[in-house]
């Protein structure tokens, strides 16, 4: 099946009033106690991850730094039940029996499946959509994703708390990350004048820079990774949707409030979704919204986007598997079942999973997608 088409996936039901789930009862109205409504995205794919994470399995479904998988990390943040409300997943239809097994323990969980993947955008407006439903357009939203590794919670809790009046208030927050270092596998946000305490303007959203454009905004402190974390209050961001992005934000909203409803599962209407435009938040909504503003942080965050990225996470020289490795210098090698044996190299990533096996320098892993693109046409 071609996931990437939507017509005539799911019936064109209409959901029950309010966005209801038949058997289940909704938590008590976040809106009128304070609670934020997590919404958690589980749409991508992590082919940079290859051969360890596929699109039958992505990342965030992985123990990939530690003996839990992303996705339960990412829940295990925002558990407390006094500063959060159940969970709203955002996921693929291909993936629904793996959100649904890690949701197996979150009571009163919503999981809204898409048939077809159509970006950060219609995703997080159809999210919206089903919270203002089930809660009004007050409610605070907090948009996270399910494959990022945090390791400072309550720095990260800390960061949402900063976040919170600024957000009631009607401004569009984002999390910015203090750089470690240039780094040009991330966009950056320029940080302007506080705005509230520990919060500031967002003065200019960067593209993925240069190494040396990297550096200079770096040395320059003004300029933060950007993290794709956010706190909404709904009725804000669909106002600000309804402005810079109507055509979007009528097919998310049209395609999930004539979903079809089964259980937890939130289907929205295929035939409505396959029509959206497909772009991120960021560049649909946040560079053109009027009030948008930034909490800089530092929680150990890493969005695990290449091998790279886990081998620095991890230490480097690390090894995990049936691995030998002697005499080898910062290599990280890693098996789930094949045994790999390694003699005198240095600055390699080894991965092995099942019968595939990846071998290439450190410092290349951002083109393992043009290694899988290069695969795919050989075997065409």
């Amino acid at each position: 099946m071609n996931f990437d088409t939507c017509r005539g996936l799911f019936p064109n039901t209409h959901a029950d009033e309010r966005g209801s789930v038949s058997g289940s009862n909704p938590p008590a109205n976040p809106s009128s106690v304070g609670v934020i409504v997590p919404v958690i995205l589980s749409g991508g794919g992590g082919t940079r991850l290859w051969p360890f994470s596929t699109n039958d399995k992505p990342k965030q479904f992985l123990p990939l730094v530690g003996e839990s998988t992303l996705f339960q990390d990412a829940l295990a943040r925002v558990r407390d039940r006094s500063q959060f409300s159940a969970p709203l997943v955002v996921g693929s239809i291909r993936h629904a029996e793996l959100c649904e097994r890690e949701l197996a323990a979150e009571d009163q969980a919503r999981l809204i499946l898409e048939p077809c993947a159509r970006n950060t955008a219609p995703a997080i407006i159809m999210a919206a959509t089903v919270i203002e439903e089930m809660y009004g357009s007050d409610a605070i939203m907090l948009v996270t994703p399910s494959d990022h590794v945090i390791e400072d919670v309550p720095a990260f809790h800390e960061a949402i708390e900063k976040a919170g009046p600024p957000a009631r208030e009607g401004q569009l927050v984002t999390f910015g990350i203090r750089p470690t270092g240039p780094d040009t596998g991330y966009g950056y946000l320029r940080m302007g004048v506080e705005v509230a305490p520990g919060v500031m303007e967002v003065a200019r959203f960067v593209e993925k820079p240069t190494f040396e454009v990297a550096e200079e905004m770096v040395a320059g402190g003004d300029h933060l990774w950007n993290a794709g974390i956010f706190l909404f209050q709904v009725g804000a961001l669909l106002a600000e949707v309804a402005k810079v992005a109507p055509q979007i934000g009528r097919c998310a909203q049209e395609a999930v409030r004539s979903a079809n409803r089964e259980g937890i599962r939130i289907m929205p209407n295929a035939d409505i979704l396959s029509d959206c435009p497909s772009d991120s938040i960021d560049y649909a909504v946040m560079e053109h919204a009027s009030k948008v503003a930034v909490v800089p942080m530092s929680p150990g965050w890493s969005d695990l986007g290449s091998w790279d990225a886990l081998a620095t996470l991890v230490g480097n020289g690390s090894t995990a598997g049936p691995v030998t490795a002697l005499d080898c210098d910062d290599c990280y090698i890693r098996s789930d079942g094949l045994e790999v044996a390694a003699l005198g190299v240095r600055d390699l990533i080894i991965v092995a999973s099942g019968h595939r096996l990846l071998v290439l320098p450190r410092g290349r892993s951002q083109e393992v997608k043009r290694l899988l693109s290069a695969m795919e046409s050989m075997a065409a």
